[in-house]
């Protein structure tokens, strides 16, 4: 593919997320909430070609720009992504993420005793290792599938 050739168009305003792991991108569209109800357009494009990655999947979200709290989460499935911020068609902000100390609310444990699973009204937290995350009440360790352990409504 050439560098003048596109495979989705570009967007006027909005987050583009480039350099997501291939395979990842219904994952990403899920913890953001998106299932295509929401009526703003959204593209993405899986496996394609990526000299950095062999192969990633980008998303194109018009008219949101995402916060804080759901760029620490993408951190956890996509270390390596780079969030880039569009106005009038335009790269106004471009940055990559970068892993927090520590997410709330937005895993679920899969510790079946832990006290975030016994119908308390205590919401989660997990610190963030090198190599996964651990939750803050049963330490119980997550390392591979972080995705599989989102709790998005």
């Amino acid at each position: 593919m050439s560098d003048h050739e596109l495979r989705i168009s570009k967007i006027r305003d909005g987050t583009v997320l480039d350099h997501l792991p291939g395979g990842s991108a219904l994952h990403v569209l899920a913890m953001l909430g998106i299932d295509g109800s929401e009526g703003t357009g959204v593209s993405v494009a899986m496996n394609v070609p990526s000299g950095r990655l062999g192969g990633k999947d980008v998303v194109k979200i018009e008219e949101r720009e995402l916060s804080q709290a759901e760029v620490d989460v993408l951190s956890l499935i996509a270390p390596r992504a780079t969030v880039n911020i569009v106005r009038e068609y335009d790269v106004t902000e471009k940055k990559r993420v970068e892993r927090p100390e520590s997410v709330r609310g937005v895993l679920a444990c899969p510790n079946s005793s832990c006290i975030t699973n016994a119908g308390e009204p205590v919401e989660t937290r997990f610190d963030v290792l090198d190599d996964g995350v651990r939750c803050g009440y049963c330490e119980e360790i997550i390392r591979e599938g972080i995705a599989d352990h989102l709790d998005v409504a």
